[in-house]
């Protein structure tokens, strides 16, 4: 197995969509996935798994119960597994992704944002 570096911005240069994260990397179960947001996402929750957002560039606002929380560069937050939460950005923001190979970006709210199958980069 060969080793090698990932330059996210690099990455991030390979795609324009919004909502539909790329697999960067893998470890321990787990993909890491960048993703390019704008606008409004569904609020959702995963019942078995957290949900590590990291904000390269731009700001995220994520919406809970009972506050929003605003994320800039090299801000991250998890999401426990359960958490009620909404995703929005008013203009666009890249992010980092760190999810069980499982995970399905809608959680328990299938739509059409719903990525089932995902593009590795």
């Amino acid at each position: 197995m060969q080793i090698e570096k990932v330059n996210l911005q690099d990455k991030l240069n390979t795609f324009s969509e919004h909502w539909t994260p790329k697999i960067v990397g893998e470890l321990n179960d787990q993909f890491v996935k960048l993703a390019k947001l704008q606008g409004e996402f569904v609020m959702h929750q995963h019942e078995n798994e957290d949900e590590l957002f990291f904000v390269v560039s731009g700001t995220l606002f994520i919406e809970l119960a009972d506050t929003t929380l605003e994320l800039g560069p090299g801000e991250m937050v998890v999401i426990p597994k359960g958490t009620p939460h909404k995703p929005f950005a008013p203009e666009e923001v890249c992010v980092m992704l760190f999810e069980p190979k499982t995970t399905l970006n809608t959680g328990d709210a299938v739509s059409d944002l719903t990525v089932d199958k995902l593009e590795k980069i």
